[in-house]
């Protein structure tokens, strides 16, 4: 019996590598840092390329990086992560930061993309036999609702995990007490992935 397949249901089995990403949780306080520097009793390491999937394409092509922080202060003082500690990059200037929930919005994933899935619905299995009778199974109606349900949840519960994350680990603005460590998510507005430093502001050191 020779068999053939409907261009729609090839189309199905090319997509499966378009599937929803799960989320891999970043936890900054578990990473090996290996880039940083220090200034004025600050140190701050960093790394970029954290996420995996669809959300490390989508920050490939957004102009918004994410970058895992290893602040510790021994200045002698409390400093405002922002304020008194901010990033800056290797000619000087200073790192714009990012809101992180403008991070999640420009990295996440989109559900409601899988719905695509739906033109699949018509896909049939169609089999020749050796006398020249066709039959048709509607495979369609089981690959396409379901890859799109499937791939939804997933992206779904994987985009709630992200941004719980994200606002779990949100430092900008934060209080780095005197001889402690902070971890944290920051995003930058930057189109590539530059190497950044940690400068102390002058008024910083003026005002103890």
């Amino acid at each position: 019996m020779k068999t053939t397949k409907n261009l729609l249901l090839a189309l199905s089995i090319f997509t499966l590598g378009s599937c929803a990403s799960s989320y891999q949780t970043i936890n900054p306080n578990t990473l090996t840092y290996l880039s940083g520097s220090s200034d004025k009793s600050v140190n701050v390491d960093y790394k970029y390329n954290l996420l995996n999937g669809r959300y490390a394409k989508r920050e490939a092509k957004s102009t918004i990086k994410l970058v895992a922080v290893k602040i510790s202060n021994n200045s002698g003082r409390d400093l405002t992560f922002g304020k008194d500690i901010k990033l800056v990059y290797g000619n000087g200037n200073e790192v714009v930061l990012a809101d992180n929930a403008k991070v999640f919005d420009e990295t996440k994933q989109h559900p409601a993309i899988y719905l695509l899935y739906l033109l699949l619905t018509p896909a049939k299995l169609t089999t020749t036999s050796t006398n020249g009778q066709t039959s048709s199974v509607p495979l369609g109606y089981a690959v396409g609702p379901g890859l799109s349900i499937g791939n939804m949840a997933v992206a779904g519960s994987a985009n709630g995990k992200y941004k719980e994350e994200l606002m779990k680990y949100d430092i900008n603005g934060t209080v780095v007490k005197n001889n402690t460590t902070v971890y944290g998510l920051v995003g930058i507005n930057s189109a590539s992935f530059e190497g950044i430093k940690v400068k102390v502001t002058d008024q910083a050191v003026a005002k103890n």
